[in-house]
């Protein structure tokens, strides 16, 4: 028993010394988190937008988005995939933008699933599960202090 306090007393200094050396990391590197799956989506959105029509094509013959029309599946994904990202780069209202992201890229896998989950596509469903959690981990320990949420947050009385 006292072995094992010995050891316990000597350790934790090491352990919170190591947490303190790291913790000026951590905002910087949910900023590089957010712009990083936010760019993803932003691209495809931007895609949609400016090639409507086969946007929509895609949203009529190879996606399946259940429960409402191809048109406002795209109009839907298109408009996440716009808002969101921006949202989420600028750290405002960003654990509501990663949720919203969040979903965006769960009805994408779903609706192209018989793809996704073909073979031969398991590098693409892999991209799916990588933005699915750097989108959790911003949702979990929110923007940072290099957000507006945290300039806020520093600047409330």
């Amino acid at each position: 028993m006292r072995l094992r306090m010995t050891l316990a007393s000597r350790l934790l200094p090491l352990s919170e010394f190591a947490g303190r050396s790291m913790q000026w990391f951590d905002s910087p590197l949910l900023l590089v988190t957010r712009g990083y799956v936010a760019w993803q989506f932003l691209k495809s959105g931007w895609l949609k937008a400016t090639d409507w029509e086969t946007t929509r094509f895609l949203f009529e013959e190879e996606y399946y988005v259940p429960l409402v029309s191809p048109v406002v599946a795209a109009l839907g994904g298109t408009f996440g995939e716009l808002v969101f990202p921006v949202l989420l780069i600028l750290g405002l209202l960003t654990r509501y933008a990663a949720a919203g992201l969040f979903v965006v890229n769960v009805v994408a896998v779903a609706a192209y699933s018989h793809v996704l989950l073909g073979e031969g596509f398991e590098a693409a469903l892999g991209q799916h599960f990588l933005w699915g959690y750097l989108l959790l981990v911003v949702l979990v320990f929110g923007p940072g202090r290099l957000a507006v949420d945290g300039l806020m947050r520093v600047q409330r009385p």
